[in-house]
């Protein structure tokens, strides 16, 4: 049987290329990952353009009813909003009442990108707080809104030049937007977004700042593990798997 140790249920945006290999390539065996993308898109502009951003992720939000219910009848044990941005629109004050919704349709165990990096931060013990963002400059200041709320100091702080379309980016990208955002003082380094590809160079960019460095992705699956009680150390993706 597939998923004879966890099923892991994934909402993922449309257009959004970058969500399911970086899944696959992390998952340990005897987990398996099953998706489904989100609606609502066809009323906003093209997926991952920075241009109407904020109006496709409204509408995701309205249209979580039937991708909610035809992932949950999969039985997975937890399901994942795989959009961070989601967040940032909902507000880092009512984000539980999205996630409440959200299991409530999938009839299982819920979490946002946001909220499982939450975990993996306070897991961590971070206060100082190094952010880098591939959004437009609205998104990227609710973005760095959301993590004030959340009680961290935001030390580092950068946007990723020039980005016409996210799901176009790349992971040497991705490394250099860590390395402007990072600070001294930073006692991590959080890529936002599931769209940026970033699990591939998450350990090198930990050698070279010598910090741990989260992104949306590695800690969706880290604490969707977790809640499905599967704590097998992962290597290759960042300290945080190494140490489930």
């Amino acid at each position: 049987m597939f998923g004879w140790r966890a099923r892991i249920g994934v909402l993922v945006p449309p257009g959004n290329p970058t969500v399911e290999p970086e899944m696959y390539r992390m998952a340990p065996e005897g987990v398996t990952i099953h998706f489904a993308r989100l609606q609502g898109f066809q009323a906003a502009s093209t997926p991952g353009a920075a241009a109407g951003m904020e109006a496709r992720t409204l509408a995701y939000l309205d249209e979580l009813h039937g991708p909610a219910k035809a992932l949950g009848s999969v039985s997975p044990s937890v399901v994942i909003l795989a959009h961070t941005a989601s967040s940032y629109a909902t507000g880092f004050a009512t984000e539980p009442e999205l996630i409440d919704r959200l299991s409530s349709l999938a009839g299982t165990t819920a979490i946002t990108a946001a909220r499982a990096v939450l975990a993996a931060l306070q897991h961590l013990g971070v206060k100082k707080l190094a952010l880098g963002t591939p959004y437009p400059e609205a998104i990227s200041a609710k973005g760095r809104a959301f993590w004030e709320a959340a009680g961290f100091d935001i030390v580092g702080y950068q946007r990723l030049a020039d980005v016409q379309n996210i799901y176009a980016e790349h992971e040497q990208r991705a490394y250099q937007l860590a390395r402007q955002a990072n600070t001294p003082d930073a006692e991590a380094v959080f890529l936002s977004g599931t769209g940026l590809p970033t699990v591939g160079v998450l350990d090198m960019l930990e050698q070279d700042l010598n910090k741990p460095v989260l992104s949306s992705n590695q800690a969706s699956l880290w604490q969707a593990l977790r809640l499905a009680g599967v704590r097998q150390a992962i290597p290759g993706f960042g300290s945080l798997l190494r140490a489930m």
